[in-house]
Order: structure tokens, then sequence, then C-alpha cells
């Protein structure tokens, strides 16, 4: 079993705005509850399906497989509707990576930072940009931003 461990935060200023392109990412839920969550994402020309299991302070498992592109579009047909529609900036910062996303269509004015880790205490730098945790809070899932959208918060 893959294991996640991912901390999320808020930004602040713009880090993005001197950096190549970020890449189109579309993303629907087929199922998203407390307990699991299935994922279908289209990023570019690649596409993945993804599940996950339920959270464990800042762990939870993960299993992702990559899919034909038709099938994903196909799928993000049947997956509850707004679909999730951010750009994607991957940031490398003192040895490690950043995912850095910026929200587009109900949640646009949203952007946040993750980074993925090896252990829960895993330590790390922290880029000057970087705002408040979010990692514990619900809201900030993406699964959430589907279902209640950050503009109408």
């Amino acid at each position: 079993m893959a294991l996640e461990i991912e901390r999320k935060f808020l930004v602040s200023g713009k880090p993005w705005k001197t950096l190549p392109q970020g890449e189109i990412m579309r993303q629907g839920y087929l199922l998203a509850t407390p307990e699991k969550v299935i994922r279908v994402r289209v990023e570019g020309a690649q596409a993945m399906l993804t599940i996950k299991g339920a959270s464990h302070g800042i762990t939870r498992s993960e299993w992702e497989y990559s899919i034909p592109l038709q099938d994903a579009q196909e799928l993000l047909l049947l997956c509850s509707q707004p679909l999730i529609e951010k750009q994607r900036y991957r940031i490398p910062y003192a040895g490690m990576l950043w995912e850095l996303d910026v929200f587009l269509g109900d949640n646009a004015g949203l952007v946040v930072a993750e980074i993925e880790l090896s252990s829960e205490d895993q330590a790390f730098a922290r880029p000057d940009w970087l705002a408040q945790e979010v990692t514990h809070d619900k809201r900030y899932l993406n699964a959430s931003l589907q279902r209640h959208p950050y503009q109408s918060w």
C-alpha cells in the first residue's frame, strides 16, 4: 500500500508569476466521503485515477493509476459538478518539491502550496511565500472545495 504524507499551506504574494506556465488540471470525484475518495484527474495529455483512504494525522493510503485520456474525459462527465480546475506549478526548493495550485472557476482567489513528505515528522525548509498552514482544515481538501467552493465562504 502506498502512503501520502502531505502538508498544505496558503500562499502569500504571487511567487508563480516569475515561473514558466503551470499545467492546467481538471479533476472530479466519483466518490468523496471522509473515509474514501475516488478521483479522476486530467493534466495536459496525462490522466490518472486515484483512490485515497481516510486520513490519520497527515497520512493516508493512496493508490494512483494512469488511465487513457479518453476514459478520463468520459469519467469526468460522471463526476459531481463543478469540477475542480487549477493551474499547478512545481517549485523545487531546498531539495524538496512544492506543488503550488492557483485555483480557477468557483475557487478562484485560492492559492495553496503542498509538500509531500516521507514521514510525518520530516523537517523541511519553508519558502518565504508560505503563509498559514491549513493541513488540518478540511475546507481546503479538493473534494471539499468541489462541494463548497472557496468563493462561497
